[in-house]
């Protein structure tokens, strides 16, 4: 699988040997660091606070020069990708923000979906290592997951609708929007976000 000249191998994340939950967890932070800065600011702290919550055998990994350059998760929408341990996040978010970390965020990631459509797979926490960015890691995850996984359909929950990168990455592997889930005004302007956006792809 060939990419902008790079090569990635893709595999399950609990196929590796590398050190696959800090790597994980670093891409994550770099991802979400902007969502959770009322827990911390510093990336460093948020990757070592959510690094115990990833389920690896939902989980696959890009792989280039032994390092992790890219994960996205898939489910069948009734198991979960993640599961946050409120010991945990105390130890390194303290104890108040730790306390709320897992109350408020549990709600958010361990959230059970209502009603999710049979023989459909949930793609969930596409991120990408910074040092690869712009070669088709994304991409080529996503594509490995669709051709190698039994779901004839494939949907991403709650996109901002002005992340523009993802989402045109989204369309041009053939995703459409689905669902649009309007954020209130005041929130919206504190967040820069107007609406969450639900995408589907269907498998021809």
């Amino acid at each position: 699988m060939e990419s902008g000249g790079n090569k990635f191998l893709i595999v399950k994340a609990d196929e590796v040997d590398l050190d696959v939950r800090t790597q994980i967890s670093e891409i994550f932070a770099e991802g979400f660091t902007q969502w959770l800065v009322f827990f911390s600011k510093d990336k460093n702290v948020i990757a070592k606070a959510f690094a115990h919550m990833f389920i690896l055998d939902q989980f696959y990994v890009a792989i280039a020069n032994g390092e992790i350059a890219g994960v996205t998760a898939c489910t069948d929408g009734t198991k979960k990708s993640v599961r946050l341990n409120k010991k945990e996040l105390r130890k390194h978010l303290g104890f108040f923000k730790g306390s709320m970390a897992g109350i408020f965020l549990k709600k958010e990631f361990e959230a059970p979906y209502e009603n999710f459509p049979p023989n459909t797979g949930s793609v969930e926490f596409v991120g990408t290592a910074p040092e690869f960015r712009g070669q088709g890691v994304a991409t080529q995850i996503i594509q490995h997951i669709i051709e190698n996984t039994p779901y004839n359909d494939y949907v991403i929950e709650e996109v901002a609708d002005t992340n523009t990168p993802a989402m045109r990455l989204y369309k041009k592997l053939g995703f459409e929007e689905y669902k649009r889930k309007p954020i209130p005004e005041k929130i919206a302007k504190k967040i820069g976000i107007n609406n969450f956006l639900s995408l589907k792809y269907v498998k021809l």
